[in-house]
């Protein structure tokens, strides 16, 4: 039995993992993550009840149930630094043992639901809809710190994709994870699908131009425009492939659906980010309470 030592797994006062602030009965196993911590509360206000609210720094979790269905909302911040945090620390609130901190026999499997936002990169994408990722392709790096394997048509996948966006040599190896199988086919009906690229900043990572020049102008376009088979790169933000890559080496199903406020294409912004976020909320959690 490996012992965890406290330096790697860190168990505040209360009993609850450090940056979480969260016992491991304070979790439930079907959990939807938000970037933004105020909206963790735009998504319990749905909840029949409320059983527990915990926050530290950016890290908001409400635990509760709707339609009999025992949820978690926890908010992780931006990035996939974060999400890094985030994925490790639910994990090990299941499946590490907190007295004798040690790794537990039987392992449990959560299933994680990303709510976020996103920038179409498909004219046919529209700002105003939503998009699930049948796949997250990280240029972050994050997943490159873990050992992990990709199959051959996602090493063909990635091959096609740095030789089309010259994204090598002075930036990290993209990687690409895919949905969870057992939790996409129930989001199918009025959601857009395609490749989800996760980027590790907002602006020069994403193809934006304030005062400093990049040094990949032609990104955007050849994101949009890369195809591989039937998949093409719908929208890009800061989460999602982190989400997928250590889910799936953690053994967890992972989905990550977004709300399209921006469509770098055409240019346009929503008017109302706010209400379009709030009926994927209600969309999503009418789903879940179904499973």
């Amino acid at each position: 039995m490996q012992h965890i030592a406290e330096s790697e797994l860190i168990i505040n006062k209360r009993g609850a993992i450090y940056h979480l602030d969260l016992r491991p009965e304070e979790l439930a196993h079907n959990i939807i993550t938000v970037g933004d911590p105020d909206r963790v509360a735009a998504v319990s206000k749905y909840f029949d009840h409320i059983e527990t609210k915990t926050q530290h720094r950016e890290f908001v979790t409400h635990t509760g149930v709707i339609g009999g269905k025992r949820i978690s909302v926890v908010s992780t911040g931006i990035g996939t630094d974060n999400i890094d945090i985030v994925l490790n620390e639910l994990d090990a609130l299941v499946n590490v043992d907190f007295e004798t901190r040690s790794i537990k026999k039987d392992l449990t499997s959560l299933s994680i639901i990303r709510i976020g936002t996103a920038g179409s990169l498909q004219s046919a994408i529209p700002i105003d809809s939503f998009v699930v990722s049948t796949h997250g392709l990280g240029i972050d790096n994050l997943l490159n710190f873990y050992r992990h394997e990709q199959n051959e048509e996602e090493k063909q996948l990635l091959h096609s994709f740095v030789t089309s966006t010259q994204l090598h040599n002075r930036f990290s190896y993209p990687y690409i994870n895919s949905a969870s199988a057992s939790l996409i086919k129930h989001f199918v009906e009025g959601y857009h699908h395609g490749i989800t690229v996760t980027c590790p900043g907002f602006y020069g990572p994403q193809g934006r131009i304030l005062r400093l020049g990049l040094s990949n102008p032609a990104l955007i376009d050849r994101l949009t425009q890369f195809s591989f088979g039937n998949y093409q790169i719908a929208n890009f933000e800061m989460e999602t492939a982190g989400i997928y890559g250590l889910g799936k080496v953690l053994g967890h199903h992972c989905l990550s659906i977004s709300a399209i406020v921006a469509n770098r294409i055409s240019k346009q912004f929503s008017k109302d980010g706010d209400a379009l976020v709030d009926n994927l909320i209600k969309k999503t959690l009418g789903i879940i309470s179904g499973f």
